[in-house]
């Protein structure tokens, strides 16, 4: 990726329907990450860092503005009330200062919905853990980016030494604040509209053209895209795990730690790539925490995002994602056909043609009642029984304002499932950020402990 995002001035249809949906607070999109500090970054300094972020990059001066009686994406305008102060905030750590302290303080502030008359994001600069550290809980809107994006923003608010020595330069001007009237927020959505009609018709003139020219084909790929998007978008009512059944609007976060090299080098074992020995281990870990409860069970309902990033969106901002669900078998025991399984499976959902056609899906539903849209699209998450996903993090130390980032745990929302794991590299390691839904998983020390197990057992067959 390049140095530069581009930014749409509307939300793309995908995340319009995530941010539509929110209308049923168990489907929230919250992205929180929690970056573990060896000392606290310097005040003035952080705050003329993210100052001059906000400057940059629009989307933190963005607020969300609907269509009115126009069934348009939302638009990204900037706000004209925008408080800096309201978005950092600094806050001192009740005792005795412990990773688990930190977690606990970061879990009510991931629950709480976001203000949607202001910029969806907050950061919380934790001071007075133990050993002197600190910590940065980062809280942010899914509809602004994916975990891919986030990196890249990310580098816009730290530096790549403890001191760096280049001068910033003058801070940039402050976006124009927008006041937008409803009559123009009428006339925009039916301008883009009509854009968006036109573009239609001349795919679909280009579809006439490649149907009449090559009319076997053609029915091939249409008949394969129709059984292709009833399976993405088969509803799913009831989780099949038998044990993680509950759902609430609570969290509990927690986090593990693994070697990048070790776990890569199993990985190329079985001739595969690092998510394959991550997904393999959460896996892992399901069948011991079933098994412990005495509920095997063959299959689970997975969700897991697939980064659609290509040559034209490399450098776009927001979400180039496609939500795909598998079934997936907890075993086998040995995690080596466990791996191999989770790569067979990887690849049978990236080849899912409806995944290309995630956008115009996204726009079809966007287009009914919300409560038709949140209704229909939940009962696609409602029933998954866990997420898994991978972002590639910095190969480098990083630093905030002096400060050396030792971890970042990042914490995916759970969105109607039981259990969310993220896996983010860092310099050396995998950060692992583990988040359930307390009324599905009662017992998270005994569900850490097994997905240790399943990391565990991976990492020592490579």
């Amino acid at each position: 990726m390049t140095d530069e995002m581009s930014f749409e001035g509307r939300m793309s249809d995908a995340d319009a329907l995530m941010w539509g949906i929110e209308k049923d607070p168990l489907l929230r999109s919250t992205i929180t990450a929690i970056a573990v500090l060896d000392r606290a970054p310097d005040h003035d300094r952080f705050t003329e860092k993210m100052e001059r972020a906000s400057r940059l990059i629009p989307r933190l001066r963005q607020r969300v503005v609907g269509s009115p009686l126009v069934p348009a994406p939302p638009r990204w305008v900037v706000d004209p009330d925008f408080d800096l102060r309201y978005h950092l905030r600094w806050i001192r750590s009740p005792e005795p200062g412990t990773l688990r302290t930190l977690l606990d303080l970061a879990e009510p502030i991931a629950m709480q919905g976001f203000d949607r008359a202001r910029p969806l994001w907050e950061f919380t600069v934790v001071e007075g853990l133990g050993d002197g550290k600190a910590a940065l809980i980062q809280k942010v809107h899914h509809s602004i980016t994916d975990g891919v994006g986030a990196i890249k923003l990310a580098m816009h608010m730290l530096d790549l030494e403890r001191e760096p020595a280049a001068d910033p330069g003058p801070m940039p001007d402050a976006p124009a604040p927008e006041r937008l009237s409803p009559l123009a927020l009428v006339r925009d959505a039916l301008d883009h509209e009509r854009r968006r009609q036109l573009g239609r018709v001349g795919r679909t003139g280009a579809d006439l053209l490649r149907a009449a020219t090559n009319p076997l084909s053609t029915a091939r790929s249409t008949a394969q895209l129709i059984g292709s998007a009833a399976r993405v978008l088969a509803p799913a009512f009831e989780p099949l795990s038998p044990v993680m059944t509950g759902r609430s609007l609570s969290v509990r976060f927690d986090v593990l730690t693994a070697p990048l090299a070790e776990t890569k080098a199993a990985a190329r074992g079985i001739g595969g790539r690092l998510n394959d020995a991550f997904v393999g281990a959460v896996l892992g870990g399901l069948r011991r925490y079933h098994e412990a409860h005495e509920a095997p069970v063959p299959g689970l309902r997975m969700g897991m995002p697939i980064n659609i990033r290509d040559a034209d969106t490399e450098d776009v901002a927001g979400n180039q994602f496609a939500p795909a669900r598998s079934l997936v078998p907890p075993g086998p025991p040995d995690p080596v056909s466990r791996m191999l399984a989770v790569r067979q499976l990887v690849a049978q959902q990236r080849a899912e043609p409806a995944l290309a056609s995630t956008e115009a899906i996204a726009g079809i539903l966007n287009r009914l009642p919300t409560t038709v849209t949140t209704q229909l699209f939940g009962s696609m998450l409602k029933g998954v029984d866990f997420i898994t996903s991978n972002v590639p993090g910095s190969p480098v130390p990083v630093y905030a304002a002096g400060a050396r980032v030792e971890a970042n745990f990042p914490f995916g929302p759970l969105s109607g499932s039981a259990a969310n794991i993220v896996l983010l590299s860092y310099v050396d390691e995998l950060h692992i950020g583990v988040n359930t839904d307390p009324a599905a998983v009662p017992d998270p020390d005994v569900f850490l402990a097994c997905l240790e197990d399943g990391f565990d057992e991976v990492r020592k067959a490579g």
